[in-house]
């Protein structure tokens, strides 16, 4: 073996180390990747798409997409609906966020879908967070957000396991990666 053969080994090495120590540190302090397990959020993401999170950002605003730890094994992607001081309720299938109308247009697909094949079924139903046995406060206390899944009938979110603290926060989805035909920003 020459001197030159050796040097190119060690620098191809060097350049797997520092790319791994990168790939480490970008994946563990500024955004990580996540695969959607379930249905809870279509037809925003489906059941296996791929997704890149920022882990930088601890600015959470209503609507932003999260990845958080439900408990120490499951990380659960939803929508959050409600910050903090915000009172939150569903009549009659329209969101109310501290007394006014909030628009939800992620959820038209779906409701247009459920009206199609059955008449009079709301796609979420009647709650108000101060009477839910999960939450039973008048508004979303500070340090903790009220989500949702974009598929209502379908999800497990706040209406069952209350209020997400923002410590359990991974951070929000800022990429759609795969499938490739669907790749889109958030």
């Amino acid at each position: 073996m020459t001197v030159k053969f050796l040097k190119e080994i060690l620098e191809w090495i060097l350049v797997v180390i520092v790319s791994l120590s990168l790939y480490f540190a970008i994946t563990t302090y500024a955004a990580a990747p996540y695969t959607v397990k379930g249905h809870s959020m279509d037809y925003t993401f489906a059941d296996s798409d791929k997704v890149l999170i920022n882990k930088v950002s601890k600015n959470y605003e209503r609507g932003d997409v999260i990845v958080f730890h439900a408990n120490e094994t499951d990380d659960y992607i939803k929508r959050i609906i409600g910050i903090p001081g915000d009172t939150v309720e569903v009549i009659d299938d329209v969101l109310y966020i501290n007394g006014e109308k909030f628009e939800e247009p992620y959820l038209e697909k779906k409701k247009s879908e459920l009206k199609s094949n059955s008449k009079n079924v709301n796609l979420t139903l009647d709650f108000n967070i101060e009477y839910l046995i999960s939450t039973k406060s008048k508004t979303v206390p500070e340090g903790s957000y009220f989500v949702m899944g974009d598929n209502r009938p379908n999800s497990t979110d706040s209406r069952s396991f209350g209020f997400v603290k923002k410590d359990t926060i991974v951070g929000k989805v800022m990429l759609r990666y795969y499938p490739f035909t669907s790749v889109k920003t958030f």
